[in-house]
């Protein structure tokens, strides 16, 4: 197997990765609206969708048009540090549970959520999107991609955590909950 065609298995991985992530996402979003769960940032939403499709094709794109040659230490790192994002990721997931979702949906009267990666990062699941985002391309030397969707998810990040933490801001601080979500 080529080192181009092992790539694009990856890739192809993480994209069904996501899928399944929006099957977990949909489910969970129903759950919260059914209790009473607010929506906000419905703007930026579409955005987060597009950048993050766009990053898995663009990777692909770039590593068709390159064709880089990839050192095997390189590649090897950059999978490790994309396995590494994806267990964060999922750590979030588990310790969300049913609060888990891609939007940004505030479940009034719900207890905090302080355990796994909370304990210790306000927003661990965008340090999974940051990892990843440069990492995964990176697996094949994909490097314009890594940095145009580094800053343009920066720009995004920026305007998403500044709305989760609003949001944050309407419950009383004894029932504040982590909505931090994923992205595509």
């Amino acid at each position: 197997m080529t080192t181009l065609t092992a790539f694009l298995v990856v890739v192809a991985l993480v994209a069904l990765e996501r899928l399944a992530e929006m099957v977990v996402s949909t489910r969970n979003a129903a759950w919260s609206m059914a209790r009473g769960g607010v929506e906000s940032g419905r703007g930026h939403y579409p955005v987060m969708v597009l950048l993050h499709t766009g990053f898995l094709v663009a990777m692909l794109l770039e590593a068709f048009w390159r064709r880089p040659d990839v050192p095997p230490a390189l590649a090897w790192s950059m999978l490790a540090v994309v396995v590494a994002a994806q267990a964060l990721r999922w750590w979030c997931i588990a310790t969300l549970g049913h609060r888990w979702n891609t939007r940004v949906i505030i479940v009034p009267g719900l207890a905090p959520v302080r355990s796994g990666p909370y304990r210790w990062f306000r927003h661990p699941n965008y340090v999974a999107v940051v990892a990843e985002g440069v990492a995964l391309p990176l697996v094949h030397g994909c490097w314009i991609t890594a940095l145009l969707f580094t800053v343009a998810n920066a720009f995004l990040l920026r305007t998403r955590i500044r709305v989760e933490d609003e949001a944050l801001a309407s419950l009383p601080p004894d029932s504040e909950h982590r909505p931090d979500q994923a992205h595509a």
